[in-house]
């Protein structure tokens, strides 16, 4: 199927937008998932001497700061948006990083209850030094990781399926953030969530590598994912428009799922009841960073879904809040909806200008 063949879906009048993200702030909303801590170390080498007990100069860290990162920055966008209550479940380790993420959680005015605390964990975390010198450019070096190596422990597994089950009777959405190998989305707890779907909860899922083993729910994958989890040959990346939209479809037919498969700068494609809806985005004008633009996507289109917005409508909404992010340069911010009205109102001023 082409472009042209799609059925497409542009736009909101102003009314309808505000609607919808003044209903998001009556809306409850969990996520469970894959939470780590973004760590950021600015070094400026201008400070750094010789060691006199190795031949290194070290990094003179001046500035540091720290985010929920992987399914906490989803929720954090989910936050910004500010519905009525939004509920993390997940779990950590008991070290420094666990402690840190936990506090930058609660200071985003998210609901922790649902977060186990392990002793056989370590928190995920991805620290990544910036170093600058002389001049304005800053260069990243490698980053510093701590991952999980081993499948999550019969105890944690128990107790986290317990706070979904106690969480799920009293939220209106549920979003799902499996990205790890070795992450919390045990085949177990993916059974549950199915089970969930399966009594008229709402789910929507984001999974980096599993995306087709979920069934019965909606599926956000991006276009590498949703392509991946159709065809076992050929690249993403060099893909047409009309082989993933055809991906979207066979994905939705053999999930028994809606399927919203993002496209990077080209927006989205919808796959509900075997129709094939094409939102498009809007240009953005560079310089742009990508990172984010995923969980921003997640968060409005999930918050705009449990509001009442039809698919097509969160869909649109979505593609704004992704627009937004990528113009936040070097960090994975979030989006309000009063910047989720300003782009619109930008996008409605180009289109008046073409």
């Amino acid at each position: 199927m082409s472009e042209k063949e799609c059925k497409i879906f542009r736009g909101l009048a102003p009314e309808r937008l505000n609607d919808i993200l003044t209903g998001i702030r009556k809306v409850k909303i969990a996520l469970i998932g894959d939470i780590c801590l973004d760590v950021y170390w600015k070094a400026d080498m201008t400070k750094s001497e010789l060691s006199r007990e190795t031949p290194h100069f070290p990094l003179p860290v001046v500035e540091e700061w720290m985010s929920p990162g992987g399914g906490g920055n989803a929720a954090a966008n989910i936050a910004a948006l500010n519905p009525s209550r939004v509920n993390l479940l997940g779990v950590v380790g008991m070290d420094w990083r666990g402690d840190a993420l936990l506090k930058e959680i609660t200071k985003r005015n998210i609901e922790t209850d649902g977060i186990i605390k392990s002793d056989k964990r370590v928190t995920n975390a991805y620290c990544k030094p910036l170093r600058r010198g002389i001049s304005n450019v800053e260069y990243e070096d490698p980053r510093i990781d701590f991952d999980n190596f081993e499948p999550l422990a019969k105890e944690e597994e128990a107790k986290l399926i317990m706070s979904l089950e106690n969480i799920a009777p009293n939220i209106d959405v549920l979003c799902v953030s499996d990205q790890m190998k070795y992450g919390c989305i045990t085949p177990f707890i993916r059974k549950k969530i199915i089970d969930l779907a399966g009594q008229g909860l709402k789910v929507i899922v984001d999974s980096r590598d599993r995306i087709g083993l979920y069934t019965g729910v909606i599926l956000k994958p991006n276009e590498v994912e949703g392509y991946r989890a159709v065809n076992n040959t050929g690249d993403p990346r060099m893909a047409t428009f009309e082989e993933l939209v055809a991906a979207a479809g066979i994905l939705a037919v053999q999930n028994k799922s809606s399927v919203c498969m993002t496209l990077g700068p080209k927006g989205c494609v919808l796959i509900e009841g075997g129709i094939a809806v094409y939102v498009p985005s809007n240009e953005v004008s560079p310089p742009i960073d990508t990172c984010g633009a995923g969980d921003a996507f997640l968060a409005a289109f999930s918050c705009a879904s449990a509001a009442g917005a039809q698919a097509c409508e969160a869909a649109v909404i979505a593609n704004m809040a992704a627009d937004v992010t990528i113009k936040k340069i070097g960090t994975t911010g979030t989006v309000s909806t009063e910047e989720i009205k300003i782009r619109h109102c930008e996008i409605l001023r180009m289109e008046a200008n073409v």
